[in-house]
């Protein structure tokens, strides 16, 4: 049996890059024996490699994580797009509460990157892809104090081995309530985050 049904399977690679690049802090997970790590980085994409490309990061070299994270050993990485309860009043017929979302699971086999230079060199082009601002921030990876973090970060690579769009966005409605559920998602995902960061920061 297929799951999620296959109304909710993205089946266009490009949405699955498109989700990559535009919620890039993955939830990292990894197992051994009995026991599950997981760890949350940003990853970037890159199309080159084989298939379906390569995802480049990197990650304290004192997470334990670490240890999984070595050639080839198997890892998956979840990405986060857009979600949100759904009520039944958000439709033209009746329904019942849903939770809509758009998640990507990605299957790679990770690989370390060995040299320092090329861990900076990919954290200076994760900086320049992350970079919105009208004078974007440039790293420096010659500087004293970007060869010194680099002695306390490791970088990795995961190769892309299988992947899969979970996009639970109300395809099995109506046309019509399909849209008013993709409304209520932009409309929730625009909400002012003010009021929770003032009571937990």
């Amino acid at each position: 049996m297929n799951y999620p049904p296959k109304h909710h399977q993205e089946t266009d690679f490009k949405n699955i890059v498109e989700t990559i690049k535009k919620y890039p802090l993955a939830t990292l997970i990894s197992a051994k024996d009995s026991e599950i790590f997981t760890t949350h980085v940003p990853l970037i994409y890159n199309a080159s490699g084989r298939e379906f490309g390569t995802l480049i990061g990197h990650i304290d070299k004192f997470n334990p994580h670490i240890e999984l994270l070595q050639e080839h050993i198997p890892a998956q990485a979840i990405f986060h797009g857009p979600n949100c309860y759904i009520s039944p009043n958000v439709y033209s017929t009746p329904q019942f509460p849903t939770w809509n979302y758009v998640k990507v699971h990605i299957s790679a086999k990770v690989t370390r990157i060995p040299a320092n230079e090329k861990v900076l060199d990919s954290i200076a082009n994760m900086t320049a892809f992350l970079e919105t601002s009208a004078q974007p921030f440039v790293l420096d990876t010659e500087s004293p104090r970007a060869q010194t973090l680099a002695d306390y970060i490791v970088g990795i690579k995961l190769e892309i081995t299988s992947w899969e769009g979970k996009f639970k966005l109300s395809q099995d409605k109506l046309p019509k309530d399909t849209k008013l559920a993709k409304e209520e998602l932009i409309q929730e995902s625009r909400k002012d985050i003010t009021a929770f960061l003032d009571n937990i920061v």
